[in-house]
């Protein structure tokens, strides 16, 4: 097997499917794979033997031993066949991100679009991500498969441009969509008498106000002071979630002999990036290491908040009772 020179690790796994340097024997069923899909790809005509041999001799065996190639690109195996190809083009080393690229065996894609797609990110984000430091990943794509944007949505890629009629298919102008999505290098830490005017504002803003159960603005004074004898009470650990430095939520546990209330908020304008599901999950991961005492967390919920609801039961919360338009969950710690 070639191997990269840029990369440390060569093949990435998850369960039975794996991305590995792109083989020289895959070379002719991508060929046939890619001019079945043409549809959808920069690809002006249908590749030939010919041209495929020449692409893997003059382009692709020369990405193996380069400090930073343009493109990095591997077979998408399952349990060792490949039934797909793709990797990460158009690297941009100096402002660290790259286009994703891939296609499936055109005979999965009917019944199992989305879940190789979900698979493939999964791993190529290892590579972006974790192996070359990479800051951002994008996918650029003709508005002409309706399969792929919410695959792309499921896997936490944000809609960031459309290209208003970008490109020429079939006769006729067409968007392209780009979809990005950014690596995050997210922290937890104790909160500060530093974060009070902060958490003031964060606390007062309509969007938290909406889901909290108290509905009434809170003066600075109160807040100030309520805020103090969090931070100083033993029996409450009051966190701050950062994202590459920049405060986006705060998280806290109100203790109570070996029980802990759980209270949380994602700051105005950094709702719908999956910040919700991480505080949470890196909250409870702390605590196992706090060494506090703490045997259960419990969590309150309004019924019509909705992704909230979703997180606690996502992170194996078990629902224990319904009252007056509140939900209870609960977890063992």
């Amino acid at each position: 097997m070639a191997t990269y020179k840029v990369l440390n690790r060569q093949v990435y796994t998850s369960g039975n499917y794996s991305i590995a340097p792109i083989r020289m024997e895959d070379r002719y069923a991508i060929m046939k794979w890619r001019n079945e899909q043409i549809y959808h790809l920069r690809q002006n005509q249908p590749l030939t033997e010919a041209d495929q041999d020449a692409y893997f001799e003059n382009v692709v065996a020369q990405l193996f031993e380069q400090d930073k190639p343009n493109q990095i690109l591997f077979s998408y195996l399952e349990n060792g066949e490949c039934i797909g190809y793709g990797g990460l083009v158009h690297i941009n080393w100096i402002d660290k991100n790259a286009e994703i690229s891939f296609i499936m065996d055109t005979a999965l894609e009917k019944e199992h679009f989305e879940n190789h797609w979900g698979i493939y990110l999964k791993l190529i984000e290892e590579v972006a991500f974790q192996e070359l430091e990479l800051h951002k990943i994008f996918t650029y794509a003709f508005d002409n498969r309706p399969k792929l944007y919410p695959a792309l949505e499921k896997a936490g890629f944000k809609l960031d441009a459309r290209l208003r009629e970008h490109c020429l298919f079939e006769g006729k102008f067409i968007d392209v969509l780009i979809h990005t999505k950014i690596h995050t290098k997210l922290s937890l830490r104790k909160a500060t008498q530093e974060d009070v005017s902060l958490t003031f504002d964060w606390a007062n803003h309509s969007e938290t106000r909406q889901y909290s159960f108290s509905k009434e603005w809170i003066n600075l004074d109160t807040h100030t002071s309520w805020f103090t004898s969090k931070i100083s009470n033993p029996d409450c650990l009051y966190k701050i979630l950062d994202d590459n430095g920049l405060p986006v939520g705060s998280i806290r546990l109100d203790i109570k002999e070996q029980e802990g209330i759980i209270s949380y908020l994602i700051a105005p304008g950094h709702k719908g990036r999956g910040f919700g599901n991480k505080i949470v999950q890196m909250f409870l991961s702390d605590l196992k290491n706090e060494g506090i005492g703490v045997k259960k967390v419990v969590g309150l919920v309004q019924t019509d908040n909705i992704a909230s609801i979703k997180i606690f039961e996502s992170l194996g919360f078990h629902k224990i009772q319904h009252d007056n338009g509140v939900l209870k969950f609960e977890i063992k710690i």
